[in-house]
């Protein structure tokens, strides 16, 4: 055919003409009205987001805190039980303080007031442990005992014909951790657990945290193991030369309260057996190490050298050096500086979680938090760990 037809054939109702504009037109209706659903939707969610955001912005309070951390529930169990006494799901955290209420300023009434600073700055000690360096074990009885093979089995030559002689019997020492409890006993008012906005929990588990792990630090070098670890200076310390299980031994500068040139530190480096002393490191505090920072060989070296990368302990003879506060000063016939090997040499022992039992009838209208830890600590291997005594012998 060689026109368009624009009339229908015979026996057809419709032209294709026609048929075709009629489909147009309804594809063309459809897809305005997909068009407007679309619209529609859109509308619908952009009220919602709106209406969202203005719920979001609305402040009832001051806002306090930086950030809500959605992805750690404990942080609200735990808020919860120190404001109203839930105690669902909580364990563990500690606190140190005085008394605590809204009428006194410096006694929680700061943290009432229209606004404050998002976080409590504390000035703090801050002091390292012989934990990082010592055996930490997890417990869950009373006590853990360390067994020690401290003596050599037997052995001799045999010929052929000669009778085999019976030889030395190794013995085992046994030495017993007990745990003890450290805890912690603060209050502060309903009030002020009421009208704090800050991150309360935060506040209270790094006070107690920090204030048990000074605790601790300074028993582990000194405690005397009544009711608290026993430390490595608590142990008789003998001349390294008549050393004895059960002792500690030193190795003296030769000069009282003080250094007598490097030799001392060497002669103490390896008073300790080459079984420890490949994985030995030495302990003193800041005062000690600002001293021995001046020492040097013969040929004008320091003997001290800084971490060559962050984070990384400065290095005395080669061997890393961890600052503890605890250890004493330098001064006459003081055991200033341990050298040793103490993941052999010192066992601490703990359970695993801090305790926190709230109290809200005893000391009315405040309510009692009290904070416990169990932790025991001893020297577990005594061939492990030399001391250098500033002393003349």
């Amino acid at each position: 055919m060689s026109k368009t037809e624009t009339e229908s054939r015979i026996g057809e109702g419709v032209s294709p003409v026609q048929e075709m504009k009629s489909a147009v037109a309804e594809f063309v209706s459809s897809f305005n009205a997909f068009r407007g659903d679309i619209h529609a939707e859109i509308k619908q969610q952009k009220e919602r987001l709106t209406m969202l955001e203005r719920k979001s912005t609305q402040a009832a309070r001051p806002h306090l805190a930086a950030a809500t951390d959605f992805d750690a529930p404990h942080q609200k169990a735990f808020d919860a039980y120190l404001r109203t006494g839930e105690d669902d799901g909580l364990r563990g955290l500690e606190l140190e303080g005085k008394a605590m209420s809204t009428s006194v300023n410096s006694d929680g009434g700061y943290l009432v007031d229209p606004q404050t600073a998002e976080t409590i700055k504390s000035v703090l000690n801050s002091t390292a442990s012989i934990r990082a360096v010592a055996n930490v074990v997890t417990v869950e009885a009373g006590s853990y005992d360390v067994l020690i093979d401290s003596s050599e089995t037997g052995a001799g030559w045999a010929d052929e014909t000669s009778a085999t002689t019976e030889t030395g019997t190794p013995t085992i020492e046994r030495i017993a951790i007990p745990l003890h409890e450290l805890s912690a006993l603060p209050k502060a008012s309903q009030r002020l657990l009421d009208d704090s906005a800050f991150d309360i929990e935060a506040w209270l588990a790094g006070r107690i945290a920090d204030k048990f792990a000074r605790a601790e630090a300074a028993a582990f070098i000194t405690g005397d193991g009544v009711d608290k670890p026993t430390g490595i200076l608590t142990h008789t310390a003998v001349d390294d030369a008549s050393w004895s299980w059960g002792n500690i031994g030193y190795v003296p500068t030769g000069v009282d309260g003080d250094f007598n040139g490097g030799d001392a530190l060497v002669d103490l480096v390896y008073a300790l057996g080459a079984q420890y002393r490949a994985n030995g490191s030495f302990v003193m505090n800041s005062k000690t190490a600002g001293a021995v920072r001046k020492l040097k060989d013969a040929d004008g070296r320091f003997l001290w050298s800084d971490g060559l990368a962050a984070g990384e302990p400065a290095r005395l003879l080669g061997y890393p050096v961890l600052i503890a506060e605890d250890m004493p000063d330098i001064a006459s016939g003081a055991d200033a500086i341990a050298f040793g090997d103490f993941a052999a040499g010192y066992t601490v022992a703990e359970r695993p979680d801090l305790r926190v039992l709230r109290d809200p009838f005893s000391a009315k209208p405040h309510v009692l938090f009290y904070a416990t830890k169990r932790i025991g600590g001893d020297v577990s291997d005594f061939a492990a760990i030399k001391l250098l005594r500033f002393a003349v012998s």
